[in-house]
């Protein structure tokens, strides 16, 4: 296939986007099934000592810290061989994860499906986030990506809540595996046999816009990390922000569990958090492509933190799902913009390490998150302080955000 005949933009590409858009939903099955039951459950059902907050956190640090390697490895890996093996690649590590939380005899089994889950989401989510800039053009980037955080954390949510209701039903390890099998098999199905490779399109793009040469795993790295001050802030910022869905994944259910609610009543809190994360991309995202990325970044930080303070300063089921609605908000309003912050500034010859780099240091911020609350609630003994311990972190990023960032929209 020729440059000329490579066309960019939604529209143009609507059936593979479409196609990448169902990945990146079923991606967030993946990862959502593991988000009610198995924190809510972890004493009663895996074994896990009661109060033993490290142990509890151990997944999570286990799925960030090999989520963000995956990250980084998947952009770079990318550029060689292709998005679309990378995709599939992604699907079949995927394969034993419902099948070792449904027949786990202790909470050593949860972490080592969680580290699977965390090489799966490595590289199927970047690569469907990738593949969807490959395809689209500059100016529609927050559309892409906000229709993309949108499918993912819709799926996380709806996963999170219908397995609720499963485990209920018909039993938590029983439910688990049922949901796990038909997710994971989809996604294999699919990524093989309908999704193609969008590695041409970068390609392409590179070669019509007279882009600069590819650039060095460590010059990539460096730049991402520090060397530009604009990519540092953007990269700090995603690390500080997952401490937020760390929280989400592995107290809420547990807080909220202690408070009396009941698993289906829990899914639905936690449920709200990613539908209003999710659905309200679907207008964040636009909006950063007319007003700017810098200033729905910033406020999103701050926004969030707030929502988090929240679920201590009030009961009630009502009032906990306001709290997490208003995180959920906050989170819509940086999540889609920061990438799309990355993916103004680099060039298209290594834009997806610069992505995959990006996502490494910002899942890392699962393992961080949950190390540092993890540690809070253990030294003070209390479970509140892990909330305290998240928010302020996002008000002092949100603030370090606002001083080294800058606007980067194209104009």
């Amino acid at each position: 296939m020729t440059a000329a005949t490579h066309q960019f933009g939604i529209v143009a590409n609507r059936a593979q986007f479409a196609h990448q858009l169902g990945q990146v939903l079923l991606v967030g099955f993946a990862i959502g099934m593991t988000r009610t039951v198995v924190p809510a459950l972890a004493e009663s059902e895996f074994g896990l000592e009661r109060g033993s907050f490290l142990l509890l956190s151990a997944f999570v640090v286990a799925f960030g810290v090999v989520k963000g390697v995956l990250n980084f490895v998947a952009g770079r890996l990318s550029e060689r061989i292709g998005r679309k093996k990378v995709l599939v690649l992604g699907w079949l590590v995927a394969l034993p994860i419902p099948v070792m939380i449904a027949f786990a005899p202790d909470w050593n089994w949860i972490v080592a499906a969680t580290v699977l889950l965390g090489v799966n989401q490595g590289l199927c989510w970047s690569m469907a986030q990738t593949s969807k800039l490959d395809l689209t053009r500059p100016n529609q980037r927050g559309v892409v990506i906000g229709l993309n955080e949108f499918s993912g954390y819709v799926g996380v949510a709806l996963a999170g809540i219908i397995t609720a209701y499963a485990a209920t039903l018909v039993g938590p390890r029983e439910g688990l595996l049922a949901f796990g099998l038909v997710v994971v098999g989809l996604g294999l199905i699919l990524s093989v046999f309908f999704v193609r490779d969008t590695l041409p399109w970068a390609h392409s793009e590179a070669r019509s816009a007279a882009a600069t040469a590819p650039l060095s795993t460590w010059e990539v790295f460096t730049l991402m990390s520090w060397r530009d001050r604009r990519l540092a802030a953007i990269s700090q910022a995603g690390l500080v922000e997952k401490f937020v869905d760390a929280l989400v994944w592995v107290i809420y259910p547990v807080f909220l569990f202690s408070r009396g609610l009941s698993l289906p009543e829990i899914g639905w809190v936690v449920g709200i958090y990613g539908v209003v994360w999710g659905g309200s991309q679907l207008l964040t995202g636009p909006l950063s492509d007319k007003v700017g990325r810098h200033w729905p970044n910033v406020s999103g930080m701050w926004i969030c933190g707030v929502g988090v303070a929240m679920m201590v300063l009030g009961e009630g089921f009502i009032w906990w799902s306001l709290s997490a609605a208003v995180s959920g908000l906050g989170m819509a309003l940086l999540y889609p913009n920061l990438s799309a912050a990355v993916a103004d500034i680099a060039a298209p010859t290594w834009r997806g390490s610069a992505i995959g780099i990006y996502r490494f240091w910002r899942d890392l911020g699962y393992a961080i998150g949950a190390l540092g609350f993890a540690l809070a609630a253990n030294l003070s003994g209390q479970i509140e302080t892990t909330f305290w311990f998240v928010a302020a972190a996002m008000l002092i990023s949100g603030t370090v955000l606002l001083i080294w960032g800058e606007e980067t929209r194209p104009t």
